[in-house]
């Protein structure tokens, strides 16, 4: 025990007196995230809001076959411009978000009452453009509709003939449960936090010290080397704990200026969300914090450590993008898998689903045996005197 905390104060120590390490592991990772974050929502938001807003441009071929269609467009904000020669070119150009193209047969087949067909140049791949698209169609749907109940009246009818069904939409859905569907992303920033908070003392404190020479003397001390690496895996997982906890201080507050009301959303990160939260993440900062230490200590420099975790750092977004593609109904095994079931816990926490104790002991347990196996695993290759070898 002596020995361990002894490591364990050195390597703290040694660490906070790197003010480059501490800057870039307390301060820009845990902050560099919810800031992008935030800047990137509230500009997508306030641009789409302010596209919303504005009148509409809508370039036009043909709008003298249709004067009713374009006046009603008109009164409904659309800016009708002049098309361009080659609207399909200037679509795909991104010159344009939209063509209206209205065939000279759109007058005569109004006139009989037949279906009056106009077409819309859009390129569905630029994304900037689809909200302009699904506003005039929007549009184009409502005076449409207009119309056919007109003609219905007037030929004495009840205008209900032309809807001979009706959707309700019951929406179960609530504010919170929407919120997070748009922070999808956030246990993954919380993962790889874990993972940068410990990255750079996993790897000085083995593969540094070996490239150092200064990992064979102290392996040279009458000590167990449990306890070396106890103090070592100890400092590593503070590390890692205390960025996953600024981490979630820093997307609290960062919440506060998201336009989530706007979206008819909300973001509740509170006391028992951080308290879940820890709790689950707990024992996996031991399980990284060991696979760190392990794959450290196959290197035999600072740089080729380097290239090694880097590597394994896909590893924490595995579950995000299993769960993102292949979106399933949460079922009990997924809390007994590492990585996967924190993922599910702080995604239904965001919900504001309830989370039952047996599923968080469940998560706890299975990650805590995970993080007991690798730490087993990385003590053997500690006790081979392969490790203080640097050369």
């Amino acid at each position: 025990m002596k020995t361990m905390l002894t490591v364990f104060l050195k390597e703290v120590r040694e660490n906070l007196r790197d003010r480059r390490t501490v800057i870039n592991t307390l301060v820009t990772g845990p902050l560099l995230a919810p800031l992008m974050f935030v800047l990137i929502i509230n500009g997508a938001v306030s641009r789409e809001l302010g596209k919303a807003e504005k009148p509409l441009p809508v370039p036009v071929i043909g709008a003298e076959h249709a004067p009713n269609l374009i006046e009603a467009l008109k009164q409904q904000g659309v800016e009708i411009k002049d098309a361009p020669a080659d609207p399909e070119l200037a679509v795909r150009e991104q010159e344009v978000d939209l063509v209206l193209r209205i065939p000279d047969t759109y007058a005569e087949a109004w006139r009989k009452g037949e279906p009056a067909q106009v077409e819309l140049v859009f390129d569905q791949s630029q994304r900037d453009a689809n909200s302009s698209v699904a506003r005039l169609r929007g549009m184009l749907d409502a005076y449409g509709q207009r119309t056919a109940v007109m003609r219905v009246v007037a030929r004495g009818l009840s205008p209900t003939m032309t809807r001979p069904l009706v959707v309700a939409n019951r929406d179960q859905s609530t504010a919170q449960a929407r919120g997070g569907m748009m922070f999808a992303m956030l246990p993954y920033f919380f993962i790889l936090g874990i993972f940068m908070g410990g990255m750079a003392l996993a790897i000085d404190t083995t593969a540094g010290e070996r490239e150092r020479q200064s990992l064979e003397p102290l392996f040279a001390n009458p000590v167990a080397r449990d306890g070396i690496l106890r103090g070592k895996l100890g400092a590593t997982s503070v590390f890692a704990l205390a960025t996953l906890l600024l981490s979630i201080v820093a997307f609290s507050i960062a919440g506060q200026f998201l336009p989530t009301g706007k979206l008819g959303m909300s973001l509740s990160i509170g006391p028992r969300f951080v308290a879940a939260t820890m709790f689950t993440m707990l024992p996996l900062v031991v399980l990284l914090a060991s696979l760190q230490t392990l794959a450290a200590a196959f290197a035999k420099s600072f740089r080729e450590a380097q290239t090694y975790l880097s590597l394994l750092m896909i590893v924490p977004a595995v579950p995000t993008l299993m769960l993102s593609i292949f979106p399933v109904k949460t079922q009990l095994w997924m809390y007994a898998v590492p990585l996967m079931g924190q993922q599910v816990v702080i995604t239904r926490l965001l919900r504001g689903d309830p989370v039952a104790t047996n599923e968080l002991l469940l998560c706890f347990a299975s990650t805590a045996v995970a993080a007991f196996v690798v730490y087993l695993v990385t003590a053997r290759i500690y006790r081979s005197e392969r490790l203080a070898i640097s050369g």
